[in-house]
C-alpha cells in the first residue's frame, strides 16, 4: 500500500452485498461506515455481518463505524410531487407534524416559536433551501425564502444550533449506541456534539467496547473544540452541517482549524460531505472536487468520507478508487517534513493537561519521528495494545511505512483508521525483546524490511500484569 490517508465509505443499497464489499475492499477501502438514521437496527446488523465476512475473504481488516442518528427535527409532509418554495416569497411556520405546503410549514418540534428569534436562518434539507425569520408571534413565525426549491416529502429543518433546547444522545441513541457496541463495531460516530458531556453520556453506555468519533457540526461543539476531542477517540469534520450553523464561507478555514488540533494530540480525524457528490450520478468527479480531496490531504487529515457516493450511488467501486488516486497523488506533493517542528511548537504552547502516560508516549514519539529520518530507516514497527502508539507516532507524518502490530484482533481493526498505520496481528509477548524481534520478523515477511535495512521499534514494556501504559522503548534495529 502506497496511499498513507485512509477512506471510510458508507455502505447502502448500491453495495452492502458481500460481493460489492469485496470489490470495494480491493479498490482500497478501509473503513466502512453505517449510517443508522436510515434503516432498521437488524438490517445495519446485517451489512455489519457482510463486512466481517467480505473482509475475511479478502484478509483485510476492515474497521465498522456506526453514526448514531442524534436528534432530528423535520417538517410536515409536503404533498406529493413536492411544493416550489420561491426565492423572495413568505412562508409561516407552526409547531406541528400537518402536511405543509408553500405557504405553510409545519416543523416537528414542540418549542419552535419560543426558540425563534427575528433574523434567525432556518434551513431545510442539505441546505439547498434557506429562509430567513422576519417575525415571530404567539401563533407562528414568518420567513423570507432567501434560497428557493422545491421541497420534498419530510425534509429536515435544521435551526442555529445555540437556539435549540435539543440534548445528544437520544435516547434512540443510546438504545442503538448499545446494541451496536454489542456487536462488536470498532467506532461510534456522537452526531450533534455540543460540548465534552455528550460524548461522555455514550460513554457510559459503551464504555471500552467500541471507540468514539465526536462530529463537530455546530458552533457550540467549534467553542468547545478542545474539550471535546480531548474525551473522544477521533473527530469527524461534519462539512454539511456545519456549513449550515456557521457561515459557509467559514467551513474550509474551521477544516484547517480542526483537523490540525487533532493531529497535534494524535487523536484520529476525519473530513466529510460531499467530497465526490458529483459520482452519485457521474462516471467522474468534478475539478473543484478533485481539489477538495486533495486539501484535505494537504490538510492532514486522517481519513477522507464517501457519502451517498457508495450508499446509492452508480459506481461505488469506480468512487473508491478515484478517491484513491486523488489521496495519493497528493500525498506525494505533501510536505509531511515540516509536520515535526510545527507540533513541537503546538505542544509546547499548549496548557492542555495529559496524563504522565501519554507525555511519555508523546515524548518518545516525537524522538522518534527524527530518528527515522536521521537513520534513514525503512519502516517504523508499531508494537500496541491501545493503538496509541500508533496515533502518537502517525501525527507526525512519517515517510516510512508504518505497520502498527497487536494482538487484538478488534484494536487491529481499528489502527484501519489511522494515517499511514498498516494494521497487523500477531501473538501475545511476554518481554520487551521478544516483541522487538518478532516485529522485525513480521516487517520482513510482509517485503517491508531486508537484509542491511534499518526499522525503528516504537514499544511499550510490558509490566508484571502484562498490560502496558506508556511507549516507552524505542529502538533501532539493523536487519541481518
Amino acid at each position: 500500500m502506497t496511499r498513507r490517508t485512509k477512506i471510510v465509505a458508507t455502505v447502502g443499497p448500491a453495495s452492502e452485498s458481500v460481493p460489492m464489499l469485496r470489490k470495494l475492499i480491493d479498490a482500497g477501502l478501509d473503513v466502512v461506515r453505517l449510517n443508522l438514521s436510515h434503516g432498521e437496527l437488524d438490517e445495519h446488523l446485517a451489512k455489519l455481518a457482510n463486512v466481517r465476512q467480505a473482509a475475511a475473504e479478502c484478509g483485510r481488516s476492515i474497521a465498522v463505524l456506526a453514526d448514531l442518528p442524534g436528534p432530528k427535527i423535520r417538517s410536515g409532509r409536503f404533498p406529493e410531487g413536492g411544493a416550489l418554495l420561491e426565492p423572495g416569497a413568505t412562508i409561516h411556520l407552526r409547531p406541528g407534524d400537518e402536511a405543509s405546503d408553500a405557504d405553510l410549514m409545519y416543523v416537528q418540534y414542540p418549542t419552535l416559536l419560543d426558540d425563534l428569534r427575528m433574523g434567525a436562518r432556518v434551513v431545510l434539507g442539505d441546505g439547498a433551501i434557506s429562509m430567513t425569520v422576519l417575525d415571530v408571534d404567539a401563533e407562528q413565525a414568518t420567513a423570507r425564502i432567501d434560497t428557493g426549491g422545491r421541497a420534498n416529502g419530510q425534509p429536515g429543518v435544521n435551526l442555529q444550533s445555540d437556539m435549540l433546547r435539543l440534548t445528544t444522545p437520544t435516547d434512540e441513541d443510546l438504545v442503538l449506541a448499545e446494541a451496536m457496541a454489542a456487536a462488536g463495531v470498532e467506532y461510534m460516530a456522537v452526531s450533534f456534539v455540543r460540548q465534552a458531556i455528550d460524548v461522555e453520556k455514550v460513554r457510559d453506555v459503551v464504555g471500552d467496547r467500541a471507540q468514539l468519533v465526536a462530529k463537530i457540526e455546530t458552533q457550540a461543539s467549534l467553542d468547545n473544540l478542545d474539550e471535546i476531542i480531548a474525551v473522544s477517540d477521533a473527530v469527524m469534520v461534519a462539512r454539511g452541517d456545519l456549513g449550515i450553523d456557521c457561515p459557509i464561507e467559514d467551513v474550509p478555514h474551521l477544516q484547517k482549524r480542526i483537523i490540525r488540533q487533532c493531529v497535534a494530540v494524535g487523536t484520529p480525524v476525519i473530513t466529510a460531505t460531499q467530497m465526490l457528490e458529483s459520482m452519485i450520478a457521474a462516471s467522474s468527479p468534478t475539478r473543484a472536487e478533485v481539489s477538495d480531496v486533495a486539501n484535505a490531504v494537504f490538510d492532514g487529515t486522517d481519513a477522507v468520507m464517501l457519502s451517498g457516493e457508495t450508499a446509492i450511488g452508480r459506481d461505488p467501486v469506480g468512487v473508491v478508487q478515484t478517491m484513491s488516486e486523488i489521496a495519493e497523488r497528493a500525498e506525494s506533493e505533501a510536505s509531511y517534513r515540516q509536520w515535526a517542528n510545527r507540533l513541537g511548537r503546538m505542544q509546547r504552547a499548549s496548557d492542555r493537561e495529559v496524563s504522565s502516560e501519554t507525555k511519555i508516549t508523546m515524548a518518545l514519539s516525537h524522538a522518534a519521528s527524527q530518528a527515522a529520518i536521521d537513520a534513514e530507516v525503512s519502516a517504523i514497527l508499531c508494537c500496541t495494545r491501545t493503538g496509541r502508539t500508533a496515533r502518537a507516532i502517525a501525527r507526525f507524518r512519517p515517510e516510512a511505512r508504518m505497520i502498527g502490530l497487536s494482538p487484538d484482533p478488534k484494536m487491529v481493526r481499528m489502527m484501519a483508521l489511522t494515517w499511514g498505520v498498516e494494521p497487523v496481528e500477531v501473538e501475545t509477548y511476554a518481554s520487551t525483546d521478544e516483541m522487538v524481534w518478532f516485529a522485525v520478523k513480521t516487517a520482513v515477511e510482509m517485503g517491508v524490511a531486508k537484509r542491511g535495512d534499518t526499522v525503528l521499534v516504537l514499544a511499550g514494556a510490558p509490566d508484571v500484569d502484562r498490560t502496558i501504559t506508556a511507549t516507552d522503548v524505542l529502538r533501532l534495529v539493523r536487519v541481518d
